[in-house]
């Protein structure tokens, strides 16, 4: 499976407020581990457990995105449409 998006997820991370662009499984697992606000939660769990079955090709990378932005969801990061 492709670790690729088909369309990326622009969010608030980092100092100031800066948005960036996560595009695929691996820089969101970067994003969930390196820079996440939160140290635990139940859909940043759900979503390192996706993104590490997507990126074993166990399951989509669709789905993996969809665990990425409940995960930012609840940890209260913005979110650009």
């Amino acid at each position: 499976m492709s670790d690729d998006w088909n369309k990326g997820v622009t969010l608030a991370l980092g100092e100031h407020g800066a948005f960036t662009t996560i595009s695929n499984n691996q820089e969101a697992s970067w994003a969930l581990i390196e820079d996440w606000p939160l140290e635990d939660g139940e859909a940043l769990d759900a979503a390192l457990l996706t993104l590490e079955a997507a990126m074993n090709g166990k399951t989509s990378a669709e789905a993996a995105r969809l665990s990425f932005i409940a995960a930012a969801h609840e940890a209260g990061i913005e979110i650009k449409a």
